[in-house]
């Protein structure tokens, strides 16, 4: 076990919390991250509800039918459950047209949860959607819920502009949940400051608790061996770029920034582009093919290499095979990627905007820059291109602070916590607060 992974207590389940019912309607954590609609909230379910049975939690995900082979009830390890609830069609629907599906969706959960042999304790929403289905079990059931946001309308428009799809309700629905929600739970400071002052929600009823990485999955490996493995060129100043290929990443910026490096640095970069539907041969989407284009008309197409999702056990070489990770987002609501690059020993250059402004500490970990701004990005890779030490001590110093802080071990205690407070146990175990 590393120094900083305390485990949760055996004793939580038993003493907090005894069955959690978490709400995850577009997300499901059996789905692979990385395509348009499975990102940081499947993710976050997945490792979140993992370690709350470990702790010996029975944790249920109830998450919308997207297929017609998903077995109503999948037994996803022991003491988790996911359970597949019919609303609407039985395949992939843009989450942004699942809320005429959500009624449905609320009504086979409560009846779900009234046949169960024992209540659950707790409520855990995801997204403004869930925390739907979550007033409903709380009206009809009496069930406390706590939810988590992951996005909200008002900074996605900001942000987005026309390019949102959401209806026009949802800011209403984000409202009524902070109002009705028994906590909140930000991932960020950034994200608490959004709530209070664009929705006038209540500071006191929301706590922080960050997304995280699981420590057996990602691991600083050799970026010899790394770049071994993916048959990449040893000498190369290598780039990551990795997520879901979606306008909103600012992919772009770093393909500038990458053209920028070469023609002002004379640098020879190479970046690797993880993420979309498939592998390396995947079919363009929209964005990918804007990508392409992009970075044919700027004269890098030879540089830059678009690789398709890739399995979560691969990712490490990919971080370690990097000599910089880079992520442009124009919004980002926490953004798990920042933390699983320093959780591999590499520096991070990150836009300072949402979560990654709280997990990257600029100048040390790695450096803020600007949306959008391709030069900042060139100029912050010519300077770690120019000095490898200062690369090698950021990204030690990140390390250790996703080591510290950013483990989901230590996010679940924090939400363990939260459910406490929210079902309204009085104090804590003394192993909680050690």
């Amino acid at each position: 076990m590393l120094p900083n992974e305390k485990p949760l207590p055996a004793s939580i389940g038993a003493a907090l919390v005894r069955r959690v019912a978490m709400i995850s309607d577009h997300a499901s954590p059996l789905a692979a991250p990385g395509s348009i609609d499975s990102g940081g909230q499947n993710v976050y379910v997945a490792h979140l509800a993992r370690e709350l049975a470990l702790s010996g939690c029975q944790v249920d995900i109830f998450t919308r039918r997207d297929s017609m082979v998903n077995a109503q009830v999948v037994q996803w390890g022991e003491r988790i459950r996911v359970i597949h609830v019919p609303a609407g069609p039985a395949h992939h629907v843009p989450k942004e047209d699942l809320l005429p599906y959500m009624d449905a969706f609320a009504r086979f959960v409560s009846a779900f949860a009234r046949r169960q042999d024992s209540s659950y304790d707790i409520v855990h929403a995801n997204f403004f959607m869930s925390g739907m289905v979550a007033q409903r079990l709380r009206q009809e059931l009496g069930l406390p819920f706590v939810i988590t946001f992951h996005a909200l309308d008002q900074v996605r428009r900001k942000a987005q502009g026309a390019a949102d799809a959401f209806p026009n309700a949802r800011l209403g629905i984000e409202r009524a949940l902070m109002r009705d929600a028994s906590r909140i739970i930000a991932e960020c400071p950034q994200d608490l400051q959004d709530m209070v002052q664009l929705y006038g929600a209540n500071p006191a009823r929301i706590d922080i608790a960050p997304c995280g990485f699981d420590p057996q999955e990602l691991w600083p490996v050799t970026a010899r061996l790394a770049r071994q493995r993916l048959r990449l060129p040893g000498a190369r100043f290598i780039v990551l770029q990795l997520g879901r290929i979606v306008p909103r990443k600012g992919i772009d910026t770093v393909v500038r920034s990458l053209a920028l490096l070469r023609r002002r640095y004379g640098i020879d970069a190479l970046l690797l582009v993880v993420g979309g539907e498939g592998g390396a041969q995947q079919a363009d989407t929209a964005e990918l093919g804007r990508l392409r284009t992009l970075a044919c008309a700027l004269d890098v197409s030879g540089d830059v290499l678009f690789l398709g999702r890739q399995a979560r056990a691969q990712l490490r070489y990919f971080y370690s095979a990097a000599d910089v990770f880079v992520t442009t987002p124009w919004y980002e609501p926490f953004g798990i990627t920042p933390v699983e690059a320093m959780a591999c020993a590499r520096p991070v250059i990150g836009a300072a905007v949402g979560g990654i402004k709280s997990t990257v500490v600029d100048g040390s970990t790695g450096f803020l820059v600007p949306a959008r701004d391709p030069q900042a990005v060139a100029e912050r890779l010519a300077q770690l291109h120019s000095n490898p030490e200062l690369a090698s001590n950021m990204g030690d110093e990140g390390m250790r602070r996703a080591f510290q802080y950013f483990t989901w071990r230590t996010v679940a205690r924090q939400v363990a916590a939260i459910y406490a407070t929210a079902a309204g146990v009085a104090s804590l175990p003394s192993q909680l607060t050690s």
